[in-house]
């Protein structure tokens, strides 16, 4: 043990796998299973060294574990300083660098997470995972990232993000009411919408207390499976990203080997200063608060080809061309 802190379906996966052959980075295979003292060196990653990291502690367990000898146990406590503005708590786990998947190119993530009770039922900010682009020096902005699962008052949900756009016609229909159109959070002081794209069995539209307003930047094929709860067990998330700010755009999130959503559209951000690259991260993230916050992880791949993600589970012949 170690402890250190700090169908449709199927052509569309064929043709997603098929874009993501060519991927520069992207076309290395990452694989850790974190079933020894240390990352391994064929999964890529790293546990980053900063202010806001040194909140989190990571162990390399063998007591909880979904498949092989081990698993990943992330954990956040108290850190930041009263009234710091911005200030985070964060045991994210990166990749490389130099492994890092050109942002016009689309590929294959997966990872198991399991929630250490107790699970958070507030209302706060708390994420699981994150895709984000890469951001230059000097950069001016505070870009969210184009893909996270997050939880608020103890449900699960994905949300998507690209650049501001206006509703058309100045309409903006609530929630509840969003026939045709996909419930976002317009954000215009930061030249941002984020958009409410999947949620776990246990939500509500009395939830949608955020993404009031509607757009039809961002559209969403629901394939009639909701993420599981966090209070199920482990969940085996699946997810395809193939930014697209232009409305070129595709995300598809399976959950337990099922599809959960497809998502088209306005993906990510185009802003002067923004970097060639996407990035992946994964671990507990949340805004300053009280407390420990603890998951698991298991069972990391990455991969241009769906087959080495989801298994028997791709749909169809998702063969790389």
């Amino acid at each position: 043990m170690a402890m250190r802190s700090l169908t449709s379906l199927a052509l569309a996966a064929a043709a997603l796998s098929a874009s993501a052959a060519a991927a520069g980075g992207g076309s290395k295979v990452l694989r850790d299973g974190f079933d020894g003292p240390g990352f391994s060196p064929e999964g890529g990653l790293y546990y980053r060294e900063n202010f806001e990291q040194s909140a989190g502690t990571v162990e390399f367990q063998s007591a909880v574990v979904r498949t092989g000898a081990g698993a990943l146990k992330l954990s956040v406590r108290p850190l930041c300083p009263p009234g710091k503005k911005g200030c985070s708590e964060r045991a994210e786990i990166w990749e490389k660098t130099d492994l890092r998947v050109p942002y016009t190119q689309g590929v294959w993530y997966g990872f198991a997470v399991k929630f250490a009770e107790p699970i958070p039922a507030d209302d706060h900010r708390y994420l699981i995972a994150q895709w984000k682009r890469e951001i230059d020096p000097g950069a001016k902005g505070d870009f969210s990232p184009f893909l996270a699962l997050r939880l608020r008052n103890g449900k699960l949900f994905a949300t998507v993000e690209t650049n501001y756009v206006a509703p058309a016609g100045g309409a903006s229909g609530g929630s509840k009411d969003c026939a045709g159109g996909t419930p976002v959070w317009l954000r215009p002081d930061s030249r941002q919408m984020r958009a409410l794209v999947a949620v776990d069995a246990n939500w509500t539209a009395e939830d949608n207390t955020i993404y009031t307003s509607c757009t039809d930047q961002i559209r969403v094929v629901d394939h009639g499976n909701r993420i599981p709860p966090p209070d199920s067990g482990w969940i085996d998330f699946a997810v395809y990203t193939q930014p697209g700010p232009d409305g070129s755009g595709r995300i598809e999130l399976y959950a337990n080997g099922k599809p959960v959503v497809t998502v088209t559209g306005r993906i990510g951000h185009a802003d002067a200063g923004l970097g060639e690259n996407q990035y992946f991260k994964f671990g507990p993230y949340r805004a300053a608060h009280a407390g420990e916050w603890t998951l698991y992880y298991d069972d990391f791949r990455r991969s241009p080809d769906c087959r080495d993600v989801l298994g028997d589970a791709c749909p169809g012949d998702i063969s790389p061309r």
